[in-house]
């Protein structure tokens, strides 16, 4: 079972999105850095990730080749991070049947209704509930 975890800029959210889910699931998932540069997906890489990938083709690639997909929410709008994540790469992580399970974090001006406002402990707590749900996992 192979996972993605997207992420841009410094990592950060990956890097916590990672070494929750390295520490709370069972052995034998692989864990698939992807970030849209090189900073982020190093980052990734020192919080557990078995390997790592950077840049537009290496998610569009990737994305179709895992069983599930997490990162921000923003990793389906065309041009967030900064406009690190390109069109392309949104289309595709829209488009991958892996199923997403995405935090509600967003500095691209959509606003979310019906999401309370968490502190990403408390998000990213909710979204490795919500990964052990998807995958069947106790």
């Amino acid at each position: 079972m192979k996972i993605a975890v997207i992420d841009g800029q410094g990592g950060g959210i990956g890097k916590h999105i990672m070494d929750r889910l390295r520490r709370e699931l069972p052995d034998g998932f692989e864990f698939l850095a992807l970030g849209t540069n090189a900073l982020a997906t190093s980052v990734m890489l020192r919080a557990g990730a078995n390997e790592g990938a950077t840049g537009e083709n290496a998610v569009i690639y990737n994305v179709s080749r895992v069983d599930l997909i997490t990162g921000p929410i923003s990793i389906m709008f065309p041009n967030a991070m900064s406009g690190e994540l390109s069109p392309a790469m949104a289309e595709a992580v829209a488009a991958s049947p892996a199923p997403k399970v995405l935090l509600p974090l967003t500095r691209s001006g959509v606003n979310i209704i019906g999401l309370k406002s968490e502190p990403l402990p408390h998000l990213i707590e909710d979204l490795v509930k919500k990964v052990k749900e998807v995958l069947g996992l106790p």
